[in-house]
């Protein structure tokens, strides 16, 4: 029996070689008929999708035990007609069905024939998916091309307002007016940047293709470093405190990324909470801690697990920004191997607490 096919009868293991995969390990559904259409396998997951039970299952005609229906209720095993069409046909794309009262489910077939090609049809086998993952990926698109809309018009308007007025009417201002359109075009255009910028950020953490480029990093060092750039910036010096506690061990990261990570928490701080935003690194058992604290609000404990996702704008009266930030925060701390969190600050207020591994990497 080859390894990648699905065994026929009641069988619930597929033979590798010297080694066995039960089919109850998987984590997608796995649904196998025989030629006509008798169940002969269902797997746990499959019967978790789809609310039937294995003993229901087994031995049944899928149109009587698994009647999958398409969204427009017409019988899925009648379209699917196996013995039909041509005799090299050998899969169904993966397709939405469900059945009735129950969730939507992403269904692929596979039509295994002997002899392979333009053989007789003699298993089918069925892989099912849970439908909710794709739904909410398609929500969190429709909501990305929403948020770039809208966070693009802006900028976009007051860039085109201005450098048309200028070029149709420079010799009507005077060079004070010239430079205060001039400097809120640098400033909106600065803004759109940013945005381009968290963009592709958020494309390369969903796809795997953010690369962690390492060296020796001075994480104080980076912090003081961030805040030096807030007060520049207009922000009041004793708003800001940074604390470091106890022999911190040397750490191999990516310093334009540790610099992205607590620019955005330190913003995050100013912009939702209130009073000192105190970062505090510390070592800890396998790595070094940051701990970025405000005095405000905090977040409230029924919305800790949206913290980190996309588009989540805190629950205070002073939001902006295109929630983004802490997404990103989340990838570039795990791009690392690192994990982050957010609870209760000790004096009030939110803190959010990233820890990151020690060692130097294996350069090989």
């Amino acid at each position: 029996m080859r390894c990648d096919d699905t065994p026929g009868g009641t069988q619930e293991r597929a033979d590798c070689g010297s080694a066995y995969i039960d089919v109850d390990e998987l984590p997608d559904g796995l649904i196998v008929l025989d030629g006509d259409g008798v169940v002969l396998s269902v797997n746990r997951a499959a019967e978790r999708l789809t609310g039937v039970t294995r003993r229901a299952a087994l031995g049944r005609h899928i149109g009587d035990g698994l009647p999958f229906r398409d969204a427009d209720g017409r019988d899925w095993w009648k379209s699917l007609d196996p013995h039909g069409g041509l005799a090299i046909r050998s899969r169904q794309p993966e397709r939405p069905l469900h059945l009735p009262g129950r969730p939507e489910l992403l269904v692929a077939t596979r039509l295994v024939r002997r002899p392979e090609r333009g053989g007789p049809v003699v298993r089918i086998v069925i892989t099912l998916r849970d439908a909710s993952a794709r739904a909410r990926l398609e929500r969190s698109r429709a909501d990305l091309v929403s948020t770039v809309a809208h966070e693009l018009r802006s900028p976009l308007t007051s860039v085109k307002g201005f450098t048309a007025t200028l070029l149709a009417k420079w010799e009507r201002f005077s060079d004070a007016q010239k430079l205060v359109m001039l400097e809120t075009v640098n400033a909106d255009a600065d803004r759109v940047t940013r945005l381009i910028t968290e963009l592709l950020d958020v494309s390369r953490i969903e796809s795997g293709r953010l690369q962690i480029h390492r060296q020796v990093v001075d994480i104080p060092a980076r912090a003081r470093r961030i805040v030096a750039g807030r007060v520049a910036a207009g922000e009041r010096e004793d708003r800001f405190h940074v604390e470091v506690r106890g022999e911190l061990p040397e750490t191999w990261l990516d310093q334009d990324k540790i610099d992205q990570i607590l620019a955005n928490l330190v913003e995050n701080g100013l912009r939702h909470g209130r009073g000192t935003v105190t970062i505090v690194v510390e070592p800890v058992e396998w790595g070094v801690a940051v701990s970025v604290r405000d005095q405000g609000e905090g977040v409230a404990p029924e919305l800790v697990g949206r913290v980190f996702r996309q588009f989540w704008r805190g629950n205070g009266r002073r939001r902006g920004g295109t929630g983004l930030g802490l997404f990103i925060v989340k990838g570039l701390v795990e791009a690392h191997g690192g994990t982050i969190s957010v609870q209760r600050a000790p004096g009030g207020g939110a803190e959010f607490r990233f820890i990151l591994p020690t060692g130097a990497p294996d350069f090989g």
